[in-house]
């Protein structure tokens, strides 16, 4: 049986008064003696606070969060916790910085092939490393750098909760605009509102979505901007589905004028990037919804041959617009068919909440007349909806 919490604090503490260590560690009298006692347990903050206290390097942390016996993967994942927490503590260097912004792309990259369940856990996990990093006293600059990477991670957490049709995207919003406010930085605020006006658009919202869009480029500031991008064909959108044609066109052109503005490392596969594919697809989309099947298809074809195969959701968000292509044509079975062939072949895990909407999106506008043909029951049947008789 190895050492436990209350020996090894009665064996660091030494020669030490408890009333001294009470004051090192600015706790009661009654809780350093009713540790060494065993009489209350340790919760992990007077842990580290005690292991401070004492200069433990860990020791009662560890004990605290694993008291003998405790089994070698509860204590090994306890192990890596304190020993974050302690390097938590000490200073920040640029080179950490380094890391944390290149994780953050990395996973603004992951956004394009991993599925949302599988993305989140390590969202949240270094999201919490994040806070606990500013949760110490650091300099100014430092402290500036760690705000902009809390408030992208929080925007790349927004939109995973976003696919998954987890309302809690929306308090997520609300965070990393409070930490891109706080750091000083317009074009992780810009971003965000950018993408934060994508959700507003799914939800139905179509007069917030320009709202946001708008504050997104105004932020920009005509600089070249991610942001920029993203927004000009999020309103381009809007007024297709609005049937005002030459809005949308002039949105457009300038979403085209944007990327071209675009940095290499900004025209990249990522959630925190904007490139050819996206705004293809988006051009898709929009002309889709003004009825322009013709230059909708051109776009769509566009978008298949640019996007990666690995990046499962956007290319059936694609086909699912060539789907609403092929119903507004009048060949409303070949729609129906290729909706149901596209749901289909997306493994489970990539069956993202907004894929079910779209395809749900054109059942639900089958003339009552069509609804017994044969595709738009299968895909129904898929869709797991009521059947209509």
């Amino acid at each position: 049986m190895g050492e436990t919490f209350p020996q090894a604090l009665r064996r660091l503490r030494g020669t030490l008064s408890i009333r001294d260590l009470a004051r090192l560690a600015n706790c009661a009298k009654t809780a350093v003696s009713d540790l060494e006692t065993g009489r209350r347990q340790p919760t992990a903050t007077i842990a580290a606070t005690l292991d401070r206290a004492l200069g433990a390097g860990g020791l009662l942390i560890d004990l605290a969060a694993n008291p003998p016996g405790t089994p070698a993967a509860d204590r090994a994942a306890a192990l890596q916790t304190g020993f974050a927490q302690q390097l938590a503590a000490g200073p920040m260097t640029e080179a950490s910085l380094d890391e944390w912004e290149f994780t953050i792309a990395r996973h603004g990259r992951a956004t394009r092939y991993r599925p949302e369940n599988e993305l989140l856990p390590d969202l949240l996990a270094d999201f919490a490393d994040l806070r606990s990093l500013l949760g110490h006293r650091q300099s100014a600059p430092i402290r500036r750098r760690l705000l902009s990477a809390c408030a992208s991670l929080a925007g790349l957490l927004a939109l995973t909760l976003l696919k998954l049709d987890d309302p809690g995207a929306r308090d997520w919003w609300r965070t990393g605009r409070a930490a891109a406010t706080q750091a000083e930085d317009r074009p992780t605020l810009a971003w965000i509102y950018a993408q934060e006006s994508y959700q507003l658009y799914y939800g139905g919202d179509f007069a917030g979505a320009l709202e946001l869009a708008d504050r997104a480029q105004r932020l920009a500031g005509g600089l070249p901007c991610v942001a920029d991008a993203l927004a000009a064909p999020l309103e381009a959108r809007v007024h297709a589905r609005a049937g005002r044609r030459d809005a949308a066109a002039d949105a457009l052109e300038r979403a085209e004028t944007a990327l071209g503005r675009l940095s290499s490392a900004d025209q990249q596969a990522s959630a925190m990037g904007y490139d050819a594919a996206q705004l293809a697809f988006h051009s898709g989309s929009a002309w889709t919804h003004l009825h322009d099947t013709g230059r909708a298809w051109e776009q769509q074809q566009r978008a298949l041959e640019l996007y990666p195969v690995e990046n499962r959701l956007d290319r059936a968000l694609v086909a699912l617009d060539r789907a609403e292509c092929l119903a507004w044509d009048g060949r409303l079975a070949e729609g129906a068919h290729l909706t149901a062939e596209t749901v289909a072949a997306l493994p489970l895990e990539h069956r993202s909440a907004l894929v079910l909407y779209r395809a749900r999106d054109l059942v639900d506008t089958v003339p009552e007349t069509e609804r017994r043909l044969p595709e738009v029951r299968v895909l129904h049947d898929l869709l797991a909806l009521p059947s209509t008789g």
